[in-house]
């Protein structure tokens, strides 16, 4: 038997994070990448000292009651950890990691993809190609908007919406954000803040939201709030799913007051609202905003990185507080 701490990883990994896996711990895989219910999870982790998990393993207080006593820390695949009961985690002193930081340079690329892809009309572009529409070029025709010059609007400015931020002004936009606490001047680097969520939102020609979800988050963007943004305004998300109210954003769509959305997140995805399906001026992607073979390399390593600090007896780096929660 190995002497090495066993570990549930309960889905398919990159192949360099499962080959550092096979070396470090007695790991057991998931070459399928099944998503496994909860009854699942609880067998499978009975003989594990930590397992390794992705945001589509739900871990909730009664699951974690469940598992074995031997159990010392869930390691999340990912900078999000709403889909982990943290506080009941704590209360059976298992500790929970996350993987901050490396994700935040892919998932701002892609958050620029976004903004360009909805306010450039990339969607029904490809489509009339794709579909042999395309008849001729005309002066007049699929005009999209300029971002360059733009008010962007940060809703969050932790390591991504710092790294929107930089990309912007590539594009000489105009950066205003809302942000728990104000940043450091240096931090800021000419981003105007704004201390209430509403006062941003009535000067945000493009908004991009890049906060946390939490009870105070959660579908933040209601009818109210669009109501607020100026007239044909972007709305961009790359950050949860779960921080809009689909009916209200697809009623603006529908509507016309707002000129376009940016999509790479959505409540209970991949079974996303079939409304945005018939929505011509939306920009989608299926939860793209890591996926690039280095992040996702980073994002594993980073995960490692957390379970070797926790069975060499020493604090790991990205420890999930349950009052952060």
């Amino acid at each position: 038997m190995s002497d090495k701490p066993r570990v549930l990883v309960t889905r398919k990994l990159p192949d360099a994070v499962e080959a550092r896996l096979a070396s470090n711990f007695d790991a057991k895989f998931n070459p399928d990448d099944t998503v496994y219910d909860a009854e699942t999870l609880v067998k499978l982790s009975q003989d594990c000292a930590a397992v390794l998990i992705c945001p589509a393993d739900k871990f909730t207080a009664e699951l974690i009651e469940r598992l074995p006593s031997a159990l010392r820390v869930i390691s999340t695949f990912s900078v999000g950890y709403e889909h982990i009961d943290v506080e009941a985690a704590s209360a059976r002193n298992i500790t929970v990691t996350n993987t901050p930081g490396v994700l935040d340079a892919a998932t701002a690329d892609l958050t620029m993809m976004l903004m360009l892809g909805a306010a450039r009309r990339a969607s029904e572009g490809e489509a009339m190609i794709r579909q042999g529409r395309w008849e001729s070029w005309s002066p007049t025709g699929m005009l999209g908007t300029d971002i360059s010059g733009k008010r962007l609007g940060i809703f969050g400015m932790g390591g991504v919406g710092r790294a929107v931020a930089a990309r912007a002004r590539g594009f000489d936009m105009e950066v205003h954000y809302h942000n728990r606490n104000r940043l450091a001047p240096e931090q800021e680097n000419g981003a105007r803040y704004h201390e209430t969520s509403e006062t941003l939102l009535q000067i945000s020609q493009v908004l991009s939201l890049h906060a946390p979800l939490t009870p105070k988050t959660r579908h933040f963007l209601t009818k109210d709030r669009i109501a607020l943004l100026p007239e044909s305004a972007i709305v961009i998300n790359a950050a949860r799913g779960d921080l809009i109210i689909d009916e209200d954003l697809i009623d603006a769509l529908k509507s016309g007051t707002l000129a376009a959305a940016g999509l790479d997140v959505f409540p209970g995805e991949p079974n996303i609202h079939p409304e945005y399906h018939n929505l011509p001026n939306t920009f989608l992607l299926p939860h793209m905003g890591t996926s690039t073979v280095e992040t996702r390399d980073a994002m594993g390593f980073c995960a490692l990185d957390n379970l070797d600090a926790v069975f060499a007896g020493k604090i790991p780096p990205n420890a999930v507080k349950a009052e952060s929660v």
